[in-house]
């Protein structure tokens, strides 16, 4: 929930420089059903009724949908704002795979959104001494925030990618309409 953010600021960013919501349909995105596959993956696997029974297999389907996002995203490393998405991505990965197909989250964060470590498969645990804790889920959205949740440096360097992304190709829409039909001023 966290990228909703990140999609807001730049949808509302984009809108006071003047940029144009149209152009953001004009993105040619290499790839896109790996990443829808492996949201959807991942939607369908922190339920709990899912995440009940796929025990020992959770973590391996967390890293494998990851990976389909992680190589839909290095695809498209042209398009302005991914690299920051890729780098963002690589940095949670990275934790994931340090911690064994978990996410470390800080027992200050969870404590701070009033949840406590999981009990059945999530993408978060809370770790007593996490591998790369730096790149863990150590911060919270505030309370007051909907859909607040924990998030790490790989989320919020990703999420400016993303606002990077949705800025970047609203005002070359926009610079776009400034030209006459044939290209010419």
């Amino acid at each position: 929930m966290f990228i909703l953010y990140a999609v807001a600021i730049g949808l509302l960013i984009g809108l006071l420089i003047g940029g144009r919501p149209s152009a953001l349909g004009e993105i040619k995105f290499r790839w896109w059903p790996l990443v829808f596959a492996g949201f959807l993956v991942q939607v369908v696997l922190f339920q709990d009724a899912v995440a009940e029974r796929v025990g020992s297999l959770g973590p391996i389907l967390y890293v494998a949908s990851t990976l389909m996002v992680v190589i839909a995203v290095l695809r498209n490393l042209d398009v302005p704002g991914i690299p920051l998405v890729a780098l963002g991505a690589a940095c949670n990965l990275a934790a994931i795979l340090a911690n064994g197909g978990f996410m470390p989250a800080s027992p200050g964060a969870m404590a701070a959104l009033g949840r406590a470590d999981p009990v059945i498969y999530s993408n978060s645990a809370v770790l007593a001494h996490p591998m790369l804790e730096p790149l863990t889920d150590v911060f919270a959205l505030p309370t007051w925030l909907p859909f607040n949740n924990i998030f790490s440096v790989g989320d919020a360097i990703l999420a400016i990618g993303v606002v990077v992304v949705i800025v970047t190709t609203m005002r070359r829409g926009a610079r776009s309409d400034e030209v006459g039909p044939t290209g010419d001023d």
